[in-house]
């Protein structure tokens, strides 16, 4: 188990972290893909050992809360059940891979996501945090993911990029692994040890000469609920879906296969419409609207994070809110228009930055909070 008040670490599913309602158990599905059988079965494991809530992680990824430790095996032996584990536990850190959402099945994304799965094993040691984003088909749709290591198209072609670098290098279908798996042991010789990304890493240390290629492609538009032709995007609020509700909404859908995204919002593919509590309009304001899981969930945080985003949001004016339960800011890495921070149960806010930036007012409540982030 890890120490929860430590930034950083990243819980799977073998390695999970212990937080104020029990375990945290991190759920990499493939290619970010879930049969509509494996959605349900996550749903009913969610239900049975978990808290009944699964939560999309900003790497595509889902998270079951509040497991009782003498349970973890049993959801372990769920979740290989229905293939959504890899067998070792080394397999399962290293698969922090994000595939571009709106692909095709058999796309060129696809099979390299399947490639680079399949030579995980060659990577070297690496921090936990560090992963791979595959964007490999058209406009960019993974601008904004975290990634350290990214396949994509650019106007030369395939080329695979270093995060935070805006050349790349040239590769074919047949050499991006191979390309991807030197770049990663160049970034474990050449960091520090306190270097745990790559782009920190690239602002003291030069990208070898290979990397010279303009990567000035053509960006996807942003992501948002609605049909689409492959089936139906929903939202989650605040990255949170309840697991009845998901269940009763693939069923209802008749969707094949759950896609999920980066971005809090997730596609049921051949899913037909139906009435659900899911976002399903683009301007919805929980769009912009990041929430840590909060209090009591986390013995870190003072204030229900959620229930206070919740309260605010229908007073939002096109802001970001980040609404964080410490200063740690562990929901959006990003900066926000405007922050609020939980400290011993009221507010500090930040205008246009971080959580752990120094704040404009401190000690608000609730309403003080509001007024200030509202219309004026």
């Amino acid at each position: 188990m890890s120490d929860p008040t430590v930034k950083g670490w990243c819980p799977g599913a073998y390695r999970p972290m212990m937080s104020g309602d029990g375990l945290i158990i991190r759920v990499r599905p493939r290619a970010g893909q879930l049969s509509a059988a494996q959605t349900l079965g996550l749903c009913d494991i969610a239900r049975t050992h978990a808290n009944g809530l699964i939560d999309l992680t900003n790497r595509a990824n889902l998270q079951l809360r509040g497991v009782d430790e003498a349970k973890h095996q049993a959801v372990l032996d769920a979740l290989l059940a229905l293939d959504l584990l890899d067998e070792t536990p080394e397999i399962e850190a290293r698969r922090n891979i994000i595939v571009a959402p709106l692909r095709q099945a058999g796309s060129l994304s696809e099979r390299l996501a399947d490639a680079l799965t399949s030579r995980l094993g060659d990577l070297p040691p690496l921090p936990a945090k560090f992963g791979f984003a595959i964007d490999a088909d058209g406009a960019r749709q993974l601008e904004n993911a975290p990634a350290d290591i990214r396949i994509e198209a650019a106007p030369c072609g395939l080329i695979v990029r270093a995060d935070g670098s805006p050349l790349g290098q040239a590769v074919t279908p047949d050499t991006a692994i191979d390309a991807v798996l030197t770049l990663a042991r160049w970034f474990q010789t050449s960091k520090t040890n306190d270097i745990r990304r790559m782009a920190p890493h690239l602002a003291a240390t030069p990208l070898p000469h290979c990397f010279a290629c303009e990567t000035t492609g053509a960006r996807a538009p942003m992501l948002t609920p609605g049909k689409i032709k492959a089936g139906q995007i929903y939202g989650a609020p605040f990255g949170s879906m309840p697991a009845a509700d998901l269940a009763r909404l693939v069923e209802k859908s008749n969707a094949t296969a759950m896609i999920v995204t980066p971005f809090r919002q997730f596609l049921l593919l051949d899913a037909q419409p139906t009435a659900t509590t899911f976002i399903t309009e683009p301007n919805d304001a929980r769009l912009r609207v990041d929430a840590c899981s909060g209090a009591p969930a986390c013995p870190a945080a003072s204030i229900a994070t959620r229930d206070v985003a919740n309260a605010i949001a229908p007073h939002l004016s096109g802001q970001t809110l980040h609404v964080s339960g410490c200063a740690k800011g562990c929901a959006r890495p990003r900066p926000a228009d405007v922050v609020l921070v939980g400290n011993d149960g009221a507010f500090d806010l930040v205008q246009n930055g971080h959580p752990w930036d120094v704040p404009s007012l401190c000690g608000l409540t609730l309403e003080q909070a509001v007024k200030e982030i509202g219309p004026r």
